[in-house]
């Protein structure tokens, strides 16, 4: 096998920019046993806070990971196969939306691109409120990744 070209570190800067260049990433939580429950979920990246949100219901199985534990990773795929970021931190998790238009649900609807907003937002609140719908926020604490520059 031959050697090729290694990979090389991104930058801070890079790194914030690959995790706003994607929507998709693999959030880690910790199960009870120790071992890492992962799960593909569609996210926002604050590049000022360096926050990470994700939309999720309360009764799912990673919100009780990250109330009892509340360490995670968010693991982003970049342009190859080669390339991704990490960020590293602590989640916090919010109450559920209770009322349409509330901050846990305004939040929730900043999330969403402007070009994907939905037509009727009052009824997309309503429905926040009718799924139970929570706000994960998964503050860096660390950043890291790499990108491997190949051809082809």
């Amino acid at each position: 096998m031959t050697q090729g070209p290694a990979p090389r570190a991104l930058s801070d800067e890079a790194l914030s920019d690959l995790l706003g260049g994607q929507r998709f990433g693999t959030l880690a939580t910790t199960k009870r046993s120790g071992h890492p429950h992962l799960t593909t979920m569609l996210y926002s990246w604050d590049p000022e806070a360096r926050v990470a949100r994700f939309s999720t219901t309360a009764d799912r199985v990673k919100v009780q990971h990250l109330r009892r534990e509340p360490r995670a990773a968010l693991h982003v795929q970049g342009g190859n196969v080669w390339s991704f970021a990490v960020v590293e931190g602590e989640a916090e998790v919010s109450e559920p939306t209770v009322v349409p238009g509330d901050a846990v649900g305004r939040e929730l609807l900043s999330m969403i691109p402007a070009d994907a907003r939905p037509e009727d937002e009052d009824a997309f609140l309503r429905g926040l409120v009718d799924e139970h719908r929570v706000v994960i926020r998964l503050k860096a604490q660390r950043l890291y990744g790499t990108a491997l520059d190949v051809e082809g």
